[in-house]
């Protein structure tokens, strides 16, 4: 039977972690608007083209592009459904993804919002670490507080401004403030919308979203 899923949540919460893990388990395709963003670019499509000219004036892709994008994948053959990461983020983005479902026939199953105490989140992302050299992530919650270097490259870490206290509190201010009418559009279809604690480990945060889509 397929399966389609958005998962939503704030930064910090894991959406991208628990969106690859929930995939694999159900047996469904990840969707990443992020992904599906940059791998338009790469391909030069018209809507890659579009989106690349408002990135290049650095200028957020319109809510049309990415749209344009997600109905494009999806009428593609998604044979066992899909689990859509990034989008929507804004209630007009809520309406307009409801719309192109209902005009392509596609039943919507479940939404699962990771929810995590800003409290958590700030002390999160402000404990992320990235290496200047690979990229890769860590976090200083857990680990020596000192750590300087890389354990794969021997890179020097760094914070990335957008994880520094002061942004990452604005950023979550914004996701509130955009995101609250979202949750309450998707709450308002019984049965819909599954709410799961995301104070917990990976795992425990795994289990409870396959609890609750069973």
């Amino acid at each position: 039977m397929v399966k389609n899923f958005i998962i939503l949540g704030p930064p910090g919460a894991g959406k991208g972690t628990q969106a690859v893990k929930i995939a694999d388990s159900v047996g469904v395709q990840h969707l990443s608007t992020g992904d599906l963003l940059r791998d338009a670019v790469a391909k030069g499509t018209e809507l890659g083209k579009k989106a690349k000219d408002f990135m290049n004036q650095g200028l957020l892709v319109p809510d049309e592009v990415i749209l344009g994008m997600i109905s494009d994948k999806l009428s593609g053959p998604i044979a066992f459904g899909w689990i859509l990461d990034g989008f929507p983020r804004t209630l007009e983005q809520a309406e307009a993804l409801s719309m192109l479902l209902k005009e392509k026939e596609i039943e919507l199953d479940k939404v699962i919002l990771i929810d995590v105490a800003s409290k958590i989140l700030v002390k999160r992302l402000t404990g992320r670490r990235v290496c200047a050299n690979c990229g890769a992530i860590y976090n200083v919650v857990g680990m020596d507080k000192n750590k300087q270097k890389c354990d794969k490259c021997g890179g020097n870490l760094f914070t990335r401004d957008d994880d520094k206290e002061e942004t990452v509190k604005r950023r979550l201010e914004v996701y509130i403030k955009q995101t609250a009418p979202v949750i309450d559009f998707y709450a308002k279809s019984n049965g819909l919308l599954i709410s799961v604690d995301g104070s917990g480990s990976i795992d425990d945060i795994t289990s409870e979203i396959m609890e609750g889509l069973s």
